[in-house]
């Protein structure tokens, strides 16, 4: 059982229209958010910095951005968010050799230099202290421009949110990130943890 059960999804009408966002981002609406909507106003302005975040403003692509989620879930141990980033990069067409190897992304040739950057970065950023260095810098700006560091910035700090939540709530995992996680992340011990609804 999570520290605290969610809410069914009409209990704020204002939420579950804000949610429809996630049928198309992983084909369910979290459990994560029917926590949130215990306080409805942390509920809708969380959703509505999701889609500011993630919104697809050139280069830095969906299928990246979930990638950037990825490592940065990957860094924290956070099984929930793993699952979720590797399902909505499956769902916003990230290429299958990426996705079959994204534990191997600094070395395999799925990837790019500037793909390497960026979750170079989210890995970096991701840890406690913080990692990110002079080093870190000069790559992404081989890349990258400053929106699209904000970009991917924005994504790293969106998920470290959502890590903290998560594995502090003990957030019950839905069908169908575990359907993705297992088929992308199970060939390395991926596995529900905290968040397969045993009593926590």
């Amino acid at each position: 059982m999570p520290l605290v059960t969610p809410l069914d999804p009409n209990h704020d009408i204002e939420t579950k229209k804000l949610a429809e966002f996630f049928n198309e981002t992983l084909g369910f609406c979290p459990n994560s958010v029917l926590t949130m909507q215990h306080r409805p106003a942390i509920s809708k302005a969380f959703i509505n910095l999701n889609k500011a975040v993630m919104a697809n403003e050139g280069r830095v692509t969906s299928a990246l951005k979930r990638m950037i989620a990825w490592v940065s879930s990957n860094a924290t141990g956070c099984r929930y968010c793993q699952a979720h980033a590797i399902r909505a990069a499956e769902r916003y067409g990230g290429e299958q050799e990426q996705l079959d190897n994204i534990w191997d992304y600094r070395t395999h040739s799925a990837f790019s230099e500037a793909e390497r950057a960026a979750l170079d970065f989210s890995l970096a950023a991701s840890q406690v202290p913080n990692m990110v260095n002079p080093e870190i810098k000069a790559r992404l700006y081989e890349h990258w421009n400053e929106g699209e560091i904000v970009e991917m910035l924005g994504v790293i700090s969106l998920f470290g949110y959502l890590n903290r939540w998560n594995d502090s709530m003990g957030t019950s995992i839905e069908d169908g990130a575990v359907e993705s996680a297992t088929q992308y992340l199970g060939k390395h011990g991926w596995e529900k943890g905290k968040h397969g609804g045993e009593v926590y």
